[in-house]
Formats: C-alpha cells, sequence, structure tokens
C-alpha cells in the first residue's frame, strides 16, 4: 500500500506540474469532437451557421495554426517570467508560481482547442461537413482569446513584487491560522507531559530531503494503536541527511515498524507552504534583501515588503507559541510531540537579514523602527522582550552605519513610509545593563 508521503509528493507533483492540466485538454477536446459528430445529424446549427467543406477545412486548419502559435507564445512568457521572478524577486517564489490555475486553465483550453479542431479536419468531406463542430470550435477560439487576455493582465499586475508579498503574506497567515487552530482542539489532558521512562526507539531517515509535512493525523492514530508517544526531532522545514533520527518511540510493545512511520513523513528537494507559514515568511525576505542587493538597489520595494512581513508578524505575535506541541489522541492521551517555531524565531527571521543588509538605508532603518514600535504597541507583553532585542540591535547597526550625527539623527526616526510619512521621535536609549548580548554572543 502507498504511504502518506508517497501520496503527499504525488499531489504535490501533480499541483507543480504545467503538464497534467494540459494534457486533460486535450484529451478532453478529442472527446468534445466525437460527441459533436455524433450531434451533426440533429437540425442544428440553424441554416444560416452551415459551411461548405471549403470553408470548413479552412476554418479547421487555421484554428489549428493558432492554437499551436499561442501555446508557444503563452510559454515563452512562461520562461521570461521564470527569469523575472528568479532574477529579481526570490526562486523560492515558482514553486507557488507553477501551481497557478489560470495558467494551467488557458494551456488546457489551448491544446482543447487544438485537439478538437484536429478531430474534425479528419471528417470533412465534401458531402459530409460537420457545422455544429466548426461552430463550437469558433466558440472555442473566442473563449481562449479571452483567456489569454485575462491571464495576460493577471500576470501584467500580479508579478509586481507588491503584489507578490500581498498573495504570499495571505496565503501564510491563512497556513499559520488553520495549523493553530488544529494544535488548539488536539491539546491533551493534564500537563501533556511525555512519559520518560521505558524503552526509547529511534526511526531514521532512509532517504535525505526537506521536511515539508507530517500526516498529523496518522501519526496520532499510529501512536495510539501501539500505546506509545512519538517525538518528533527536527522541524519542518529542515534538510535532514539519510540516517537522520526523524521519530523517537517513548513506550510501545511492540514497536511500530520504522517504515509506518517514516510513510507520514513527507521528504522533498525543497521546501513547501503547505504546513511551513516560516516558509512564506522566507520568501518575503528573501524578496527584500534582494531589492537591497547593489546591483537592485531599490529600498523603496523593500519597504513595501516590510508592510507584509510587518502584517504577517501582528498574526504570529498575538497566538501564543510554546516552541513544542503536544497531541493528543480522542481520549485525551498525549501522542506525538511536533517541535514548533516560537515567537523569537519568526521575529529573527523577519528583521535580522535585512537589518544587516539595509543598514546602510536611511528608509530601512527608519520603516524597521517603527515596524518594531508597532509590535510592542499592539502586542502582548510576552512578547517585548525579543522585540526590545531587536530594536536595540538596529540602534546599534545605524549607529555604525551614520557616523555622522545628523545623518544618525535621521535614521533613527521611526517612519512607516521609509522616507516621507508621519514619524516620531527616537525613543531613548536603554541603560546599558539592560542591553542584550549580540546576537550569536555567548549568554
Amino acid at each position: 500500500m502507498t504511504s502518506w508521503a508517497a501520496r503527499f509528493r504525488l499531489r504535490q507533483y501533480a499541483k507543480s506540474s504545467l503538464w497534467i492540466v494540459p494534457m486533460l485538454g486535450l484529451l478532453l477536446g478529442v472527446l468534445l469532437a466525437e460527441l459533436a459528430l455524433a450531434a451533426d445529424s440533429a437540425d442544428w446549427p440553424p441554416s444560416g451557421w452551415h459551411y461548405s467543406a471549403t470553408t470548413a477545412s479552412g476554418v479547421l486548419a487555421a484554428i489549428v495554426g493558432a492554437m499551436v502559435a499561442l501555446l508557444g507564445f503563452v510559454v515563452t512568457i512562461g520562461v521570461l517570467v521564470v527569469q523575472q521572478a528568479t532574477n529579481t524577486l526570490s526562486p523560492r517564489y515558482m514553486r507557488l508560481w507553477y501551481r497557478d490555475r489560470l495558467q494551467k486553465a488557458v494551456l488546457a483550453t489551448f491544446t482543447g482547442t487544438f485537439a478538437f479542431a484536429f478531430s474534425l479536419l479528419r471528417s470533412v468531406e465534401s458531402a459530409s461537413v460537420p457545422d455544429l463542430g466548426v461552430t463550437l470550435a469558433g466558440a472555442a477560439v473566442a473563449v481562449s482569446l479571452v483567456l489569454l487576455l485575462i491571464y495576460l493582465n493577471r500576470f501584467t499586475h500580479s508579478l509586481r513584487p507588491v503584489a507578490i508579498a500581498e498573495s504570499v503574506t495571505r496565503l501564510g497567515e491563512t497556513v499559520f491560522t488553520e495549523g493553530a487552530r488544529a494544535i488548539r482542539g488536539a491539546a491533551p489532558r493534564g500537563d501533556g507531559a511525555v512519559p520518560s521512562d521505558g524503552p526509547v526507539t529511534h526511526v531514521r531517515a532512509v532517504r535525505g530531503g526537506a521536511i515539508q509535512a507530517f500526516d498529523v493525523p496518522g501519526l496520532v492514530a499510529e501512536a495510539a494503536r501501539h500505546d506509545c508517544v512519538f517525538v518528533v526531532t527536527r522541524l519542518i522545514g529542515d534538510f535532514v541527511p539519510p540516517g537522520t533520527v526523524l521519530v523517537e518511540v517513548h513506550g510501545g510493545t511492540p514497536g511500530p515498524a520504522p517504515e509506518r512511520v517514516t510513510g507520514f513523513v513527507a521528504l522533498g528537494a525543497e521546501r513547501t507552504i503547505e504546513q511551513d507559514p516560516a516558509f512564506a515568511l522566507r520568501i518575503l525576505v528573501d524578496i527584500a534583501i534582494r531589492a537591497l542587493s547593489p546591483a537592485v538597489n531599490d529600498p523603496t520595494t523593500a519597504v513595501q515588503v516590510i508592510n507584509y512581513i510587518e502584517s504577517f508578524l501582528h498574526t504570529v505575535g498575538t497566538t501564543r507559541l510554546p516552541g513544542r506541541h503536544v497531541l493528543a489522541d480522542p481520549g485525551g492521551n498525549p501522542r506525538v510531540v511536533l517541535p514548533g517555531r516560537d515567537w523569537d524565531s519568526y521575529l529573527q527571521l523577519a528583521v535580522c537579514e535585512i537589518r544587516d543588509y539595509g543598514s546602510s538605508s536611511v528608509q530601512i532603518c527608519r520603516r524597521l523602527r517603527a515596524m518594531l514600535e508597532g509590535l510592542l504597541d499592539a502586542l502582548p507583553p510576552a512578547q517585548h522582550p525579543a522585540v526590545r532585542t531587536q530594536l536595540l540591535l538596529l540602534q546599534e547597526s545605524a549607529e555604525r552605519a551614520f557616523t555622522d550625527p545628523a545623518r544618525l539623527a535621521i535614521a533613527e526616526r521611526a517612519d512607516h513610509q521609509g522616507i516621507g510619512g508621519q514619524y516620531s521621535s527616537p525613543p531613548p536609549a536603554a541603560p546599558p545593563s539592560d542591553r542584550p548580548p549580540e546576537e550569536g554572543a555567548p549568554s
């Protein structure tokens, strides 16, 4: 029987593939052509819509050629999009772009219309013309042209960095919210402590790859079946080489088969966003720091991306993140322990690289300060220490980058637009005893 992980990888391949849906359109076009030929004996279309054999052959041949040309045109656009997104945005975004349903619908319509018209050509004779089929082929061309215009309009607007930032943020927030809701719904009874006595078995990865997803219901059911607790050792999104301990099995007599357990963990070539909301934040940061690179030098784009990073952080910061999630079976017994990211991890991912690459930009310093001060104002007190740490690190970066007091005073002000918006006075510096250690320094 195929494991859950294998089925997950198959679904990922189907979502990212650009040939499966067009191939289905091709087959559907052939099928519809046969149906049109079968229905052509009826008294439809009206007499004004009957065609001569020469006209029908010419129309259908022109449609076949036009669909081939349009397919080449769309493929060319796709190649240009890949080049643009890879060079100016983030290669990680391409995994989401491949899944666009409109693009697949356009390709399927073109291949379906091609197959429909080509299948009708063989039935055109001097005494027998598929009038209904020719009429439907013309209608299919009209639909194809409309979809092409929508496709061009869609990608002309949606490939702007700010549009991509918005869509990635919304997707990441949705994944995060749904995941938090599922974890709350599987909370165990009591303190959810994992038993420390009893045998511990290590389940190791057979193949290497990035952890893309867990079948959490399957893990819970398998642990309940063997009366044990699964402790997952690696975070989703981590790359694991072969032989890495993936799961620690606490208890269980007899223990579950290792291949059964690894079948609930999907490994792949790269991260996915299905269960990894931090991957959305990773894409946003990639776009921002690429805009800050000397080759691009576009801090305004980075400021626009920070707007959506701030929105994402507000969603994350209002949720309790213990850093470890204990999930229970229907009886309330703890069965699965998953590592999770805490607030510090999300905040560091969102701020550190942008601060390092943009420390010499007045726009970035001011916008980051405005974001961090806004988080202090909106989030519960438990999240404040990490935010204050980032504020102090931002202050130190600005002091190193701007040695001139006048320029430093400008960079220290918080501004939600980077430059040109309403700004606030710089906050007073914390006493030396309150300053946390530098990132990476021993505590």
